[in-house]
């Protein structure tokens, strides 16, 4: 029996609303629904089945199967029709379930006399809670407007869900947002950290769900498409002239804004008994199914502006902004979807740590996190959605791994970690001003890796020896518009200044790839990555670099000064650079200011074709920096962005070590100074590995420098290289693991 599209709907909706608003378990609540839900369908069967587990579908409720299947029956993600639905988040409708393919006989349950199934998933902002199920003995297809009533009703008892109104005994039925949550994700910035969640956007809580008077929410939802699109029209106007890819995102904005078919399938979803902002949720829960199934990535950031634009409508229906009138914990974990370096940068250094659900390790969030010092966790999936403001939450950036509400035994875990870490602390502040000087008489100079003002107080506390690496991208990347010549002099000098004498290597503009900067957004590239990039952006178009040369000169004010251009993967790359330095060193003498009392100009070597650059290469430069992070990727040909291949490549792989070494004596033979510069740089038994290699200079971020110190005060490099000799002649792909053994041993002995 077809069911009215309209007010039979409505009917079933009002009698929802009626059964959550019963004083009753969630148990009954869910058995009187799947009642409902039959009877309204004309169906002799309805079923609720409920995550238990991220992988386990639990048959929670049911009216005309086997009573004593509840929260027996189980299925796997996946399996089955009903593991299928939740698994492609999609919806199941066919006449003869048993001939379907994946169909899965639940004997328990009693279903074999149903043939008709059809299977909704039950979801929350792309997140999925369950599977609505309706079967019959007929054998028929359920129409469209069916199908899409039972879209309505699942959105609702997903409301349901969130609000709490099926907590009962089981898994399946404990509160949402209570459990303890261990979430899984990538390290983009290492460091452990305890504190509670502080949404970067505060979550958009739909109390409502089903309405009364389909006119009057119609109208909240006119006055509200209105005010959104004015909104929008505003932010144009105020960004005209502006960043390029920001108006991009909004004309986007004003497309989705002005859109027949959005603003139809939510009047038709209001016409069906939700409220506005229910129906606004209901098609961004659409959206998100569809970006987690989008492979085209122009297609996914489409979607993601429908996502942003319709967080933009509910807080605008709910009157629900960003500012909620919460306070910022003591010890802020900032989680978010995705976040800008400005917005991270507003935060100053008030937080302990941050995890994003999107994200990526090279990312401009990355970078800042690296400046403050704090972990960081990407690809965080569900954290959003599972966090609430307040809980308590430990992230360990070594592991990749998020604590959410945390029980016992993790938190006494977690805490033996951070304590012994600041023991470790204690000890290394114990040789901070002593040299790292190996046991057989080598001493290595350790130096950190900076990019904002906020970095440099750690020059002194560190250790460092100065700063190895000034990434200067970021004074680009945290504005709109270009800075000045005069802005950059000024803050190159104060990082002079507060360097104290230390020698500051300034790396000019890293953009391209995933940096980009307002008004050089290139066409979209394949690879990005491979592009238009660093140096090359800088020699194509000469202004920028020619303007921050000319700041770096004049912030030196006579002082000595030591710049390096990045990305040189040829010699006449490094020519064209330096000629550009030249140039903006004679413009300075004509114009009467001060030059720096020693100009040193060297190349970040990122590319294996540097390191078979002529010798004529290595007898100019003067000095080469080894960007490990970049050089590794294009080594192995395994894209640093990418989870499936960054981790099967190690640093310590013989083949990468022996490339090091051949670069190290190339510029033995010309007096070459070389410096290995990156994350790899940072870890303790790479850093021993890159000094048996015969590299003198490392350079990381600031909270390495103990560790590395320490362990070089207690290692003979002689035998190291002795170690990877041995390996190398072995044939071993690796020598982590004879490394590591040879470390253990040699602290038992001490």
């Amino acid at each position: 029996m077809a069911i009215n599209f309209e007010s039979e709907s409505r009917k079933l909706l009002l009698r929802l609303r009626e059964a959550m608003a019963e004083d009753a378990a969630g148990q009954a609540r869910l058995d009187k629904i799947t009642r409902l839900i039959a009877s309204s369908m004309g169906t002799e069967v309805c079923s609720i089945y409920l995550f238990r587990d991220p992988e386990t579908l639990e048959l929670c409720a049911t009216e005309g199967l086997n009573p004593a299947a509840v929260h027996q029956t189980r299925l796997r993600v996946g399996e089955g029709l009903v593991g299928r639905v939740a698994k492609r988040r999609r919806v199941i409708n066919t006449a003869d379930a048993p001939s379907e393919r994946g169909f899965r006989f639940m004997p328990e349950t009693g279903e074999e006399i149903y043939s008709s199934f059809c299977g909704i998933p039950i979801q929350r902002l792309g997140e999925t809670l369950g599977v609505l199920v309706v079967q019959s003995r007929q054998s028929r297809d359920f129409s469209s407007d069916e199908v899409y009533a039972l879209e309505v009703v699942a959105m609702v008892i997903a409301e349901m869900t969130e609000l709490g109104a099926f907590v009962g005994e089981g898994a399946a039925l404990s509160p949402l947002h209570q459990q303890s949550v261990l979430i899984k994700g990538g390290t983009a910035q290492e460091g452990a950290a305890e504190g509670q969640v502080w949404l970067h956007e505060p979550r958009v809580v739909v109390s409502n769900p089903i309405a009364d008077d389909p006119e009057a929410e119609l109208k909240r939802l006119d006055n509200a498409i209105e005010e959104l699109r004015v909104g929008v029209d505003r932010m144009l106007e105020g960004a005209a002239g502006g960043d390029k890819d920001q108006l991009q995102v909004l004309e986007a904005y004003r497309m989705f804004a002005n859109s027949k078919g959005w603003l139809r399938r939510m009047e038709q979803d209001i016409s069906q008994g939700l409220s506005a902002e229910a129906a606004v949720e209901k098609e961004q829960s659409t959206a998100r199914s569809r970006m987690a199934q989008a492979t085209d990535a122009y297609l996914r950031d489409r979607l993601h502006d429908l996502d942003d634009l319709s967080n933009r409508l509910l807080r605008i229906l709910t009157g629900q902004g960003k500012d909620t009138g919460a306070e910022l914990p003591d010890n802020p974990i900032l989680v978010a979807r995705n976040i800008g370096p400005a917005e991270l940068l507003e935060y100053d250094r008030k937080l302990k740590g941050v995890v994003l659900e999107e994200g990526s390790v090279g990312s401009h969030a990355a970078i800042v996190a690296r400046a403050l010092a704090i972990p960081l966790i990407v690809h965080a999936e569900r954290i959003t959605t599972e966090a609430l403001n307040g809980d308590q939450i430990m992230v360990d950036g070594d592991e990749g791994v998020v604590h959410l509400r945390p029980d016992e035994s993790v938190v006494t875990a977690f805490r033996d970690k951070m304590a012994m870490r600041t023991d470790a602390q204690v000890r290394y502040a114990s040789i901070r001003d002593k040299p790292a000087e190996t046991l057989d008489g080598t001493t290595i100079s350790l130096k950190m890796n900076a990019g904002l003002m906020a970095d440099l107080p750690s020059l002194e506390g560190s250790g460092a020896e100065g700063v190895g690496l000034f990434r200067t991208e970021l004074q680009f990347l945290i504005r709109n518009q270009m800075p000045r010549r005069t802005e950059l002099a000024e803050l190159y000098a104060r990082v002079m200044d507060s360097a104290k004498g230390k020698q500051v290597v300034f790396r000019t503009l890293d953009i391209g790839s995933d940096k980009v900067l307002p008004d050089m957004a290139p066409q979209d590239e394949p690879n990005p990555a491979l592009g238009w990039r660093a140096i090359r952006v800088g020699l194509d178009k000469p202004g920028v670099l020619r303007m921050q040369l000319q700041a770096l000169l004049r912030a030196a004010a006579g002082r000595p000064l030591t710049v390096m251009f990045p990305f040189i993967a040829q010699y006449d790359e490094y020519k064209a650079a330096k000629a550009e330095m030249d140039k903006a060193v004679e413009r300075e003498r004509i114009l009467g200011h001060p030059l720096p009392e020693e100009l040193k100009v060297g190349a970040m070597l990122e590319t294996p074709s540097l390191g078979f650059a002529p010798q004529k290469f290595f007898e100019e430069v003067d000095f080469i920096s080894i960007g490990g992070n970049d050089l590794k990727q294009f080594f192995f040909a395994a894209d640093r962005e990418n989870e499936r291949v960054r981790r099967r490549y190690d640093t310590l792989n013989v083949s990468f070590l022996t490339f090091l070494e051949g670069i190290v004596n190339r510029c033995r033979s010309t007096d070459t100074p070389v410096s290995f510069c990156g994350e790899d740089a940072g870890r303790p038994l790479e850093a021993v590995c890159f000094a048996a290699m015969g590299l003198r200079t490392l350079s990381m971020r600031p909270a390495s420098i103990g560790p590395v110190k320490s362990i070089l005060r207690r290692t003979n490099i002689s035998d190291v290289r002795d170690i990877i000799v041995e390996a190398r002649e072995r044939g071993d792909q690796s020598v982590r693991g004879a490394v590591r053994e040879y470390m253990r041993n040699a602290n038992a002995r001490a």
